[in-house]
């Protein structure tokens, strides 16, 4: 469910868990494990990539709907964990979005680095208000950092999904390129960072990053227990199910 992918100093973490990269629990898990492996292996930035046409479609729904309270709950800080990873990560981190990136998988993009998106006709945003979920507050303040308050309340609130040229127009990407070239100008752009003086831009990357590495200072157990509620809550459980029986149907 998951390739690693050397480019000299720059490790690729590819999402391969067919059909759309959907994230559950051993995804999840295996992403952070990559991480820190790729610490641990001496590399120096680590680029998230998936299929071109798709790079994540989020939380996997269905799967999760099979899950219990504390399963869920499990779920929940390990996704959470990862994002608090890729926010605090030492090493650089980029999102090369080979193609549509609805929900979590623009939610593990707003906690990287820098985005690079493919042209065509792909979607990202978070639509998690339009299958039932508020965005929690970690969320909401990693969107206003990257696009600023009015447009997050505009995409947040009505659960926008956004194309590639009006994705790069709010600032939710900063490159958009042809689907072949994603990684490697993901990849380019994480080595052109590296080949800058590495003691004073590693220093001044810890500065920028301060505040995308501190939403999650106030996430404890007793905000992780209200997103458990909410997914439990009767309206939740309604619209994921429906959704969960419209992706069952065949195409």
């Amino acid at each position: 469910m998951l390739e690693t992918i050397d480019h000299g100093s720059v490790r690729e973490l590819r999402l391969a868990r067919p059909p759309v990269n959907a994230l559950d629990p051993a995804l999840l898990s295996a992403l952070r494990a990559a991480m820190a492996g790729a610490r641990a292996a001496g590399r120096e930035a680590v680029v998230l990539s998936g299929a071109p046409g798709r790079f994540s479609g989020g939380l996997d729904v269905p799967a999760l709907l099979l899950l219990g309270r504390p399963e869920i709950r499990d779920t929940w800080k390990t996704f959470f964990g990862l994002l608090r990873d890729l926010a605090a990560s030492p090493i650089p981190t980029v999102a090369a979005l080979t193609g549509h990136s609805p929900a979590g998988g623009t939610v593990l993009a707003l906690f990287t680095d820098y985005r690079v998106l493919a042209e065509g006709p792909f979607v990202m945003g978070l639509n998690e208000v339009q299958v039932g979920l508020s965005v929690p507050a970690p969320l909401v303040r990693a969107l206003t950092y990257l696009v600023g308050a009015r447009q997050t309340e505009r995409l947040a609130v009505a659960g926008l999904l956004l194309g590639p040229a009006e994705a790069l127009r709010c600032g939710l990407v900063d490159e958009v390129v042809p689907v072949e070239g994603v990684v490697p100008r993901a990849v380019a752009w994480a080595t052109e960072l590296l080949a800058r003086p590495r003691a004073a831009m590693t220093a001044t990357r810890r500065l920028a990053r301060r505040e995308i590495a501190g939403v999650f200072d106030d996430m404890g157990d007793r905000e992780i227990d209200a997103i458990v509620d909410q997914w439990f809550s009767a309206e939740t459980q309604a619209t994921m199910r429906a959704l969960a029986a419209r992706l069952k149907k065949p195409s």
